[in-house]
């Protein structure tokens, strides 16, 4: 869930990454596994220190699903990134503990593996990273004391032997939590829509004709221009460059930034108003649209790009006055209804 970037967090962030640092041994000690990407997706990148192994993915898959990990039990990292809205939650802006609205539209999990930035302005540069802001936010999980809930796992009569098994020992730490939920969260992957086994498959029936057009639109410099920033390669496509763009929104009529995303972290001016691109796999699955969740429809989506957004300072050159007929605008949106792939096996709730 995204944070509502608070002084209160900024504050408490730093704290809790250095208080909690073990001496131990915190990687898993198993036998890594290969995480098999599905059609249409490049291999998996692993971090050298958290190689993927099958108990740490089940380690990390109870964790996701586990309430105790907010600070009244009421809420666990599925709240927000839930399996039933593509690993969303179908809501305009999140909410968090005693139903605090945050500011920021939940960007789905499915394919976070592949990115180089998490979270709409890209404050964490890895899964481990990620995982631990929301547990911390006070307006999401609440969790900023991680005493609290690590005793509530220590006192689970399954967590100290699944921990063991995982890392040599049973100690329990927000190293070892971390590093779990982000080897679960390497597994959601989400690829072999229509799309990839048109492009990558060779089945050139796997594409109605208006998904066709619609893909020639969205690949044409001169017509959508969307691969500009929603890349397609020669083998795979992530359908997102993993960059900062400002599109011009959130900006008010008076053009004023409601939200300066990018700048929050780098203090670049040109940054102001810029969010990382979403990757547009299972985009017809995972409405509402943009980081404050603004837009319903993928047609308005098509509209506001035709229309160029609204002007600020700010706005990237590749956001430009587009000539699209209706026809155009039907088809891609057709063709972004062919990104809807494959749901991940085995992410949801684990048995009890």
């Amino acid at each position: 869930m995204p944070s509502p970037r608070t002084l209160t967090c900024l504050a408490i962030l730093p704290l809790l990454l250095a208080g909690c640092r073990s001496t131990t041994q915190d990687n898993p000690v198993g036998k890594p596994i290969a995480i098999k990407a599905p059609l249409g997706l490049p291999p998996v990148p692993v971090p050298a220190d958290n190689p993927v192994t099958a108990d740490s993915v089940d380690l990390g898959r109870r964790l996701f699903y586990d309430r105790r990990l907010s600070s009244d039990n009421s809420l666990a990292c599925a709240h927000c990134h839930d399996p039933k809205f593509y690993f969303t939650d179908g809501l305009r802006l999140s909410k968090g503990v005693n139903d605090q609205l945050g500011v920021r539209n939940a960007p789905t999990l499915l394919n976070s593996a592949y990115m180089p930035f998490q979270f709409w302005d890209g404050r964490a540069i890895s899964l481990e990273q990620q995982s631990v802001g929301p547990i911390a936010n006070p307006v999401e999980m609440n969790n900023a004391k991680h005493e609290i809930f690590l005793d509530k796992l220590k006192d689970d009569a399954e967590y100290p032997t699944m921990f063991r098994r995982v890392y040599g020992s049973k100690e329990i730490n927000l190293v070892r939590v971390e590093k779990a939920l982000a080897n679960f969260e390497r597994t959601l992957l989400s690829g072999n829509s229509a799309f990839d086994r048109f492009q990558y498959g060779g089945d050139q029936s796997a594409l109605t004709p208006a998904q066709i057009r619609g893909l020639a639109v969205f690949l044409n410099p001169a017509g959508g221009n969307c691969a500009s920033c929603h890349t397609i390669g020669p083998k795979d496509a992530i359908f997102t460059d993993g960059k900062f763009h400002n599109i011009g929104q959130g900006v008010s009529g008076d053009g004023d930034f409601t939200d300066i995303g990018r700048y929050h972290e780098t203090k670049v001016e040109t940054d102001k108003g810029a969010f990382k691109t979403p990757t547009l796999r299972n985009i017809a699955q995972t409405a509402p649209y943009m980081h404050d969740g603004s837009i319903k429809t993928l047609a308005a989506v098509v509209d506001f790009y035709a229309g160029q957004g609204n002007s600020n300072p700010y706005l990237d050159p590749e956001i430009r006055k587009i000539h699209l007929s209706p026809q155009d605008r039907r088809d891609l949106v057709e063709f972004l209804n062919a990104l809807t792939g494959d749901l991940p096996p085995n992410s949801g709730p684990p048995a009890k």
